[in-house]
């Protein structure tokens, strides 16, 4: 016998499930990781890059005064399950499920689960200059597209939203200052 899930379950999204969700929610609300920062550090041979050129994609870094916004989504739980196998197998290449407490805009605190890659997984690429940063996701491409796409439609919907992350719009600005609020495909 399955026991049914009693309390809602929150996932707190900060990178491509801002702007690419693609599992079934009841709600979503504007939240924000005290303390976390996004960071391009994680490496990506799956998605965004291959094992001989790996991508970079954004991961949370422990940040004692950075603050992260992002979207905390309601799961439906009738395919919670479905939802969580399917977001496994999409953050497989270094990330962990782990709890978070969030921030919402009135204050209220919410508990979510977020996909965090942590210093030291297989695929922890970690700190470098932005431009050298920059020029990895320039030139990295994987089977879900290229990286540069992910940077800007990263930096789009955190502008749509009006949410300032001077990591991503600086990327953005090594490679290319005209890029800001355009997406590719």
């Amino acid at each position: 016998m399955v026991e049914a899930q009693t309390e809602p379950v929150w996932l707190f999204a900060y990178g491509s499930l801002i702007w690419r969700p693609d599992f079934d929610r009841l709600a979503e609300v504007p939240a924000r990781a005290m303390g976390w920062s996004r960071r391009f550090w994680q490496g990506s041979h799956d998605h965004r890059g291959t094992p001989e050129a790996p991508g970079r994609v954004v991961t949370l870094v422990a940040d004692p005064d950075g603050a992260c916004d992002g979207v905390a989504y309601r799961l439906d739980p009738l395919v919670l399950a479905a939802t969580f196998t399917a977001l496994d197998h999409r953050e497989k290449n270094g990330y962990e499920r782990v709890d978070i407490d969030l921030e919402l805009v009135d204050g209220k605190p919410l508990r979510a689960i977020t996909y965090l890659a942590a210093p030291g997984n297989f695929a922890w690429l970690g700190p470098a200059p932005e431009a050298q940063i920059a020029r990895q996701i320039a030139s990295s491409h994987g089977p879900s597209g290229s990286n540069l796409d992910y940077l800007i439609g990263l930096g789009e919907a955190l502008r749509a939203r009006g949410w300032v992350d001077n990591h991503v719009f600086a990327l953005e600005n090594e490679i290319d200052p005209t890029l800001s609020g355009q997406r590719r495909r």
